[in-house]
C-alpha cells in the first residue's frame, strides 16, 4: 500500500529578513518531520519574502539568500523530508524566481516559474525572467555546482513522484504540472504568493480541486502569509491539499503563527485512475520537452499513524445538502432512462412487483416520476403483488398501502398454489426448503410479471440493484430479468437514501409514512416461511451479510483496483467502531467468492442507466469472464 503523508506550510516571515525567515521555515520542518510528512511545500520566495520589490535587484539579498540555501541544505541532513522552498537565483545575467528542492543536506533540482505575471497588481517582469524555456540545464550555486534547473523536472523515490510549479503557472491555459503529471507526476507541489481579494479564495480553491482532478494528481498549494508587505495587497497564507479532484485539507486562512497542515496521499488510489485514461497512455505525444527524472531515496516511508478519514459508505455523500443533490439528480437520470425506454419503443404502460422491500419501492417511485414526466396517467402503471409461503402482514400491507396511495393500477396475484403445482411437477418436497424452493418462488414471480406484460402491452421494469449484482443475489432468470432494470447501478447503501428523500420532499405524509416503515422493515426476499410470530425469518444480511461493508468492499475492488490487503486494511479503519476484524475478514472473503462466482449473471443483464461511478454491466463498465478463478485474491 503506497501512502504518503505530504505536508502545505507557511512560515512567519518578515520582508528580506532572510535570517528571521529561515528559523521559521526550520520551525515549520521539525513540525512536519515530527507528523512524518515525507514532503513539505513552502510559499513563492519564502526565503526572502515574496514582496521585496527592487529589493530583488540588491547584490546584499542574493547573496544572503544564497548562503541561506546552504543552511537549510545543512539543516536538512539526515532529515527524511524532501523540502520545496521559495528563492530567487540569478542564472547567466538573468533573475528567476523559482522552487529549489532539497533532500537530506543537497539541492536535488531548481524549478524555475514558468510564467510571470504582469497584469494588475502583479509586476513581476520588473525583476524576474520567464523559466518556461529553461530545458536540462544546470545552474551552480557557491555551495553546489551542477545542479539541474529546468521546469522539466521530476523527482522520483520508487512509486512516489514530485513535480513543481510556482503560483501564476496553476493559472495558465496549459501549466506546467499538466506536463509533468503526463509524464507520471503524482504529488504536484504549487510555491505560490497569492493575494487576497474578495471571492478570490474560492476561484483558488476551484483551479485547485479542477487541476488535481484534470491531471489525477495530489496537488499541494502553499501561499504566501499576513506577513508579506501590506503595502498595497494583503496575503492570507492559504493552504490546501488536494486529491484527483477533492479538497483533502485546507487551513483557516490569515493566521499569524507558523502553519504546517499535512495530509496522507494514496498513490496507488491515483496510478490506478490513470491506467483506464487514454491520456496517460499516450503521453509523449502531448509533451513539449523531454523529462529530466532525479531520482532520491527516503531512508523510511512506513506510516507511523493512519488518520486519513476513510468514508464508511463511499457511494452515500456524508453532507446533508450534498446527498439531497445526488438523490435528486440520480431520479432524474434514472426517470429520463426509462422515459427514453418508454417513448422509444412507443409504450405507455410498465408492469412493476411491487414486494413491500426498498429495492421495488425504489423502481416503482422512478416509474411515478417518469410517468408524470411523460404527462401519462399513474393508473397505466400496473402494479403487481405476488405473496408466497414467507410474504409477512407487515410488507404485504406496506406494498398494496403504497400502490393504492400512489394511484397505480393494483393487482394481486397469491403464488403458492401455482408454487405448489411445480413442486409437484418436479418431484420436489414442499418441506424441503432449499435453494430450488426459493427459486421456483422468484422465477413464478417473474413469469407472471413476463405474461402480464406480453399480455398488456407493458414494459416490465427491473427492481434489482448494483449491491445485489455485485454478490449475485438473485435468481437467474428470475428477479435477475427484466425489460428495463432502473436500479441496475444503484447500491444498497445508497437506494435507502432516495427512498428517504422522496419521503422527505417528495410525498404526502400518508405515503411518506409508508417509505419510512419500508425503510425500517429488514432486508429479504420473503421466501422462506414466516417465523411463529409472523415475522420475516429470512433476513438478507445475516446469510450474505452487512450491505454497508459490501458496498465497501465493491466501492475500493471496482473503482479503485485495490487489492484485499488494502480493503481490508481500509475497512478495519473506516469500520472500527463497527466490526470486529474477524467479522470484516469473514465478509470480504464471502464477497470475493461470490463476486467471481456469480459473474455469469451479470453477462446477461437488461438494459438499465448508470448513474454513478460504478456499473457492473457487461455492455459497457465491467466485462469479465464468468469463468474466472478468484485464488489470487483470497
Amino acid at each position: 500500500m503506497n501512502f504518503i503523508r505530504v505536508a502545505a506550510a507557511c512560515p512567519i516571515t518578515n520582508v528580506a529578513h532572510i535570517n528571521f525567515n529561515i528559523e521559521n521555515i526550520k520551525d515549520c520542518i521539525n513540525k512536519a518531520i515530527e507528523k512524518n510528512s515525507k514532503l513539505i511545500v513552502f510559499p513563492e520566495l519564502s526565503l526572502t519574502s515574496y514582496t521585496c520589490g527592487d529589493l530583488f535587484s540588491q547584490q546584499q539579498l542574493l547573496e544572503k539568500s544564497n548562503l541561506a540555501l546552504k543552511r537549510l541544505c545543512l539543516f536538512s541532513k539526515n532529515k527524511d523530508i524532501l523540502i520545496a522552498i521559495g528563492a530567487p537565483l540569478v542564472y547567466k545575467n538573468c533573475l528567476y524566481n523559482c522552487a529549489y528542492i532539497i533532500y537530506n543536506g543537497n539541492i536535488l533540482g531548481i524549478v524555475p516559474k514558468s510564467h510571470i505575471p504582469n497584469y494588475s497588481e502583479f509586476y513581476e517582469k520588473r525583476w524576474f525572467t520567464e523559466g518556461i524555456n529553461i530545458i536540462s540545464k544546470t545552474a551552480s550555486l557557491p555551495f553546489q555546482k551542477n545542479i539541474p534547473f529546468g521546469v522539466n523536472l521530476l523527482f522520483t523515490c520508487g512509486d512516489f513522484k514530485f513535480g513543481f510549479e510556482v503560483c501564476e503557472d496553476l493559472w495558465t491555459v496549459i501549466p506546467p504540472s499538466s506536463y509533468l503529471s503526463l509524464a507520471g507526476a503524482n504529488i504536484i507541489g504549487n510555491l505560490s504568493a497569492s493575494n487576497e481579494l474578495v471571492s478570490k479564495a474560492k476561484y483558488r480553491k476551484s483551479l485547485i480541486e479542477n487541476q488535481s482532478g484534470r491531471s489525477i494528481s495530489s496537488y499541494i498549494y502553499s501561499s504566501s502569509g499576513v506577513f508579506e508587505s501590506s503595502t498595497d495587497l494583503v496575503f492570507s497564507g492559504h493552504l490546501l491539499i488536494a486529491e484527483n479532484g477533492y479538497i483533502l485539507e485546507e487551513n483557516d486562512r490569515f493566521q499569524r503563527e507558523n502553519q504546517v497542515i499535512t495530509q496522507l496521499i494514496d498513490i496507488d488510489k491515483l496510478n490506478n485512475e490513470r491506467l483506464k485514461n487514454l491520456s496517460f497512455r499516450s503521453y509523449e505525444n502531448y509533451l513539449p520537452f523531454e523529462i529530466e527524472e532525479i531520482q532520491f531515496n527516503f531512508s523510511n516511508i512506513s506510516l507511523k499513524n493512519f488518520d486519513r478519514f476513510v468514508d464508511k459508505h463511499p457511494f452515500v455523500p456524508s453532507n446533508e445538502n450534498e446527498r439531497s443533490e445526488r438523490c435528486k439528480e440520480i431520479f432524474n437520470i434514472q426517470s429520463s432512462g426509462l422515459a427514453k425506454r418508454l417513448t422509444h419503443t412507443g409504450i405507455d404502460k410498465t408492469v412493476i412487483g411491487i414486494s413491500g422491500g426498498l429495492d421495488s419501492t425504489l423502481a416503482l417511485l422512478v416509474t411515478i416520476k417518469t410517468f408524470d414526466l411523460l404527462n401519462i396517467p399513474r393508473e397505466n402503471i400496473i402494479t403487481i403483488t405476488m405473496p408466497g409461503f414467507g410474504t409477512t402482514d407487515r410488507t404485504y400491507n406496506n406494498a398494496i398501502n403504497l400502490c393504492k396511495k400512489l394511484g397505480t393500477d393494483l393487482r394481486e396475484i397469491n403464488i403458492v398454489d401455482a408454487c405448489l403445482q411445480h413442486f409437484k411437477d418436479i418431484n420436489h418436497s414442499v418441506e424441503k426448503h432449499d435453494v430450488t424452493y426459493e427459486n421456483v418462488q422468484a422465477r413464478e414471480r417473474t413469469q407472471i410479471l413476463m405474461d402480464i406484460s406480453n399480455k398488456e402491452g407493458g414494459l416490465l421494469v427491473g427492481t434489482g440493484d448494483l449491491s445485489e449484482l455485485a454478490l449475485g443475489w438473485a435468481t437467474y432468470n428470475g428477479d435477475h430479468m427484466s425489460m428495463y432494470s432502473v436500479n441496475c447501478s444503484v447500491p444498497k447503501t445508497l437506494v435507502r437514501y432516495l427512498v428517504k428523500y422522496v419521503a422527505d420532499t417528495e410525498s404526502s405524509e400518508e405515503v411518506s409514512k409508508i417509505l419510512i416503515d419500508i425503510l425500517d422493515t429488514p432486508v429479504s426476499p420473503e421466501l422462506l416461511p414466516k417465523d411463529n410470530g409472523g415475522e420475516i425469518s429470512q433476513k438478507t444480511e445475516d446469510i450474505v451479510g452487512p450491505y454497508e461493508l459490501h458496498d465497501f468492499f465493491l466501492y475500493y475492488f471496482i473503482r479503485q483496483g485495490a487489492t484485499p490487503e488494502k480493503i481490508l486494511f481500509l475497512a478495519k479503519h473506516a469500520f472500527k467502531d463497527c466490526y470486529d476484524n474477524e467479522t470484516i475478514e469473514k465478509w470480504l472473503d464471502k464477497f470475493i467468492k461470490r463476486f467471481f462466482t456469480q459473474q455469469f449473471k451479470r453477462s446477461a443483464l437488461p438494459d438499465g442507466p448508470k448513474v454513478g461511478t460504478i456499473s457492473l454491466s457487461p455492455r459497457g463498465d465491467w466485462r469479465m469472464p464468468s469463468d474466472a478463478s478468484y485464488a489470487i485474491w483470497r
